[in-house]
């Protein structure tokens, strides 16, 4: 059912249909879910004043964060996030792209780690910078790139895996977006790097359980896109495109992902990237109760498989990363 409303009278959580072509707005969609008030203070600055919901696709965002209990954790301590070798090894022009790869994976593990042991509003202001030079380098050395894309041969943990997802997502949202202006690659960095934060709140025994979560447990692991969310949105150091790719990098385009079930084109762009880099990066590393598959293995599942988690055309742009 189409409702038409008041801009001023928008509430987090519902999905809007812009009246207008996308150039006449300042969004890069026409229709999607309001997640921040920011949102909507863009909206009436913009001039304009009505706008239709839909209120059978609205979720209301501020009811999901409400299921989620307050956590706990105190993340109050300052700490230096990005590592002196990490600039030093990005700055080296010298250094062989092997090698080079390498020592900016190993750096970047290290400064997701530190972050995750206190992931407050100074050290994720830090991060973000940090992570700049990781995706600039992304994005100008193809060497470099090819071999931090093929750097699978690594065990599972949650810092890696956020190494490896922001490295593939970020070379994936290069060729999708290098005729546009549009896009702020290094706050998209930010978020891809940064998708699983939620995972901080989520406990380690069902983090690190060598084998299949009970429901119970999967109950408790699919929080962690909606606290990831949350935490950034109160840190407010990441913006809400950012934000956006942690609270939707488990939705799927058959509307059977978490936590809001969106479908297709209600998934923001950046969520659509990011789902394809995590489930690949999943697929390909070992795991207590499972083998790791080659990369040409894990796409076949993949497209043969799993093809209708993912947007066609985002899925055969990921595949040619790998050609």
């Amino acid at each position: 059912m189409i409702k038409t409303i008041k801009a001023k009278d928008l509430k987090v959580g519902m999905y809007i249909n812009l009246p207008q072509a996308w150039r006449a707005h300042p969004f890069l969609r026409n229709s999607f879910t309001i997640t921040t008030k920011e949102q909507i203070t863009k909206i009436i600055k913009f001039g304009i004043n009505e706008v239709n919901i839909n209120v059978h696709k609205g979720i209301n965002a501020a009811d999901i964060l409400k299921e989620v209990a307050e956590p706990e954790k105190d993340f109050s301590e300052k700490a230096d996030i990005v590592p002196e070798q990490l600039k030093e090894v990005i700055a080296d022009k010298k250094m062989p792209p092997e090698s080079k790869a390498q020592a900016v994976h190993l750096h970047s593990v290290n400064m997701v780690s530190k972050l995750f042991d206190n992931p407050n509003k100074n050290n994720i202001g830090q991060f973000k910078k940090g992570i700049v030079g990781v995706v600039d380098l992304i994005l100008s050395d193809d060497a470099t790139n090819h071999y931090l894309l093929n750097l699978t041969a690594h065990d599972y943990n949650t810092y890696v895996h956020s190494v490896n997802v922001g490295i593939l997502a970020v070379s994936l949202a290069k060729p999708l977006f290098a005729k546009s202006d549009n896009h702020d690659m290094h706050a998209l960095g930010a978020g891809f790097f940064l998708h699983d934060l939620g995972k901080v709140y989520i406990n380690e025994a069902i983090i690190n359980k060598p084998g299949k979560l009970t429901e119970e447990e999967m109950k408790e692991m699919r929080k962690h896109p909606i606290m990831g969310f949350k935490l950034l949105q109160e840190t407010k150091e990441i913006n809400e495109e950012s934000r956006a790719i942690v609270l939707q990098h488990h939705e799927r385009a058959n509307g059977k992902g978490y936590p809001q079930k969106m479908r297709g084109d209600e998934i923001h762009i950046y969520g659509r990237i990011c789902s394809v880099a995590d489930v690949f990066d999943a697929l390909v590393s070992k795991r207590p109760y499972k083998k790791k598959l080659e990369p040409f293995e894990a796409l076949k599942v993949m497209k043969y498989e799993m093809m209708e988690h993912f947007h066609k055309d985002i899925f055969e742009k990921f595949v040619l990363l790998f050609k």
